[in-house]
């Protein structure tokens, strides 16, 4: 069977914590069950990855989460392991841990340098040489993790117009521009706190478009925003917690994903190992929390929701493996239906 008529799964790894690279699994339509198919260690820490298609078809995306840090391109379009579209491209920034496409472009946030990147994509897919870089300032107030900006996401609007940049140093989201001509590196817009040590790491949008949902790993929080894309800005509402009440062991909130019909939102809880079930407001503009179920496993750094999005799947970095949930659609409650063997898995996606 061609790629093109099956659904894949896409698992990023540390190979330098004993992973496997990239690994392809093929998903089942009627169970969302993976099975393993290939596997490419052809770049070093491919812990993010993302897809996208090209004239030459579909293309798998990946960082090298390394403290040179690169970006690289694989074609998906048969049954055998992604194949390395030339060589790695450096992002001119260490240690970057999330990428996202934008019109021609690839675009890397670097924690280790506090910065993101922006990459052209060229012919069939390939990167180019890096564009611009634009570096975040600012700290926060826990004396280990914010002494300096760390970039952990970056993330094109639903309107195409902005670019999300979250920093976990400096408790703030960035909104940027992008070069029209795509010919730079994303110019800073504006800027919006977060309460001090929230440490925010991720974001992710409601279906509306109109609301934005940003995960902290250093507090256990959820903070809801309006986004209001004709003017490209983003203010804060109100905050959820991740994590019930009484809970005592450290935890460090990693990943989110928000239901299609906007009602449930999922985050990734390592430590505590669970995943947090919190419920939506009609609107968006305030989430509860619900519950907790465990992840699976230990050390949930990745959720996403399946092809269908009925089913969920954490990547599950110290146990090594990916579990997938079905998800109960009235309550949105996650219930545990399997799990694949994968070495300090990182990061799912599916083409």
């Amino acid at each position: 069977m061609e790629h093109r008529n099956a659904v894949r799964a896409f698992i990023g790894s540390f190979t330098s914590a004993g992973g496997r690279g990239i690994v392809m699994a093929d998903v089942d339509p009627a169970t969302g069950a993976l099975t393993e198919m290939s596997a490419t260690d052809a770049v070093a820490d491919p812990s993010y990855l993302a897809t996208g298609t090209t004239d030459g078809g579909p293309v798998l995306y990946a960082v090298s989460e390394t403290e040179e840090g690169a970006v690289a391109a694989f074609a998906i379009d048969g049954d055998g392991p992604p194949r390395l579209l030339g060589a790695p491209v450096p992002v001119n920034g260490s240690g970057p841990t999330h990428l996202s496409l934008a019109p021609g472009l690839l675009l890397t946030a670097n924690y280790g340098s506090g910065s993101v990147s922006s990459v052209p994509v060229g012919p069939g897919g390939r990167p180019g040489p890096v564009l611009g870089v634009l570096r975040h300032e600012g700290r926060g107030p826990h004396p280990e993790r914010q002494g300096e900006p760390h970039a952990h996401q970056v993330l094109p609007d639903p309107s195409g117009r902005w670019v999300l940049t979250v920093d976990l140093g400096t408790d703030s989201v960035r909104v940027c521009m992008l070069d029209p001509a795509g010919g730079a590196a994303p110019a800073l817009h504006g800027e919006t706190a977060l309460a001090p040590g929230t440490g925010p790491r991720h974001l992710a949008f409601h279906p509306d478009g109109e609301h934005v949902y940003v995960l902290g790993e250093l507090r256990p929080t959820l903070t809801v925003c309006r986004w209001d894309a004709g003017r490209g800005v983003l203010d804060p509402l109100g905050e959820a917690s991740v994590l019930p009440g009484g809970h005592d062991l450290p935890s460090f909130a990693s990943a989110l994903a928000v239901s299609r019909d906007g009602r449930f939102l999922w985050a990734a809880n390592r430590g505590h190992d669970s995943i947090a079930v919190l419920r939506l407001g009609a609107g968006g503009e305030k989430a509860e929390y619900v519950t907790t179920v465990p992840c699976g496993g230990h050390w949930p750094r990745d959720l996403a929701l399946g092809p269908t999005g009925t089913r969920l799947y954490a990547a599950n970095e110290r146990s090594g493996d990916v579990t997938w949930f079905d998800i109960d659609p009235g309550t949105g409650l996650p219930q545990r239906a399997g799990s694949l063997a994968v070495p300090a898995a990182t990061c799912v996606v599916f083409a």
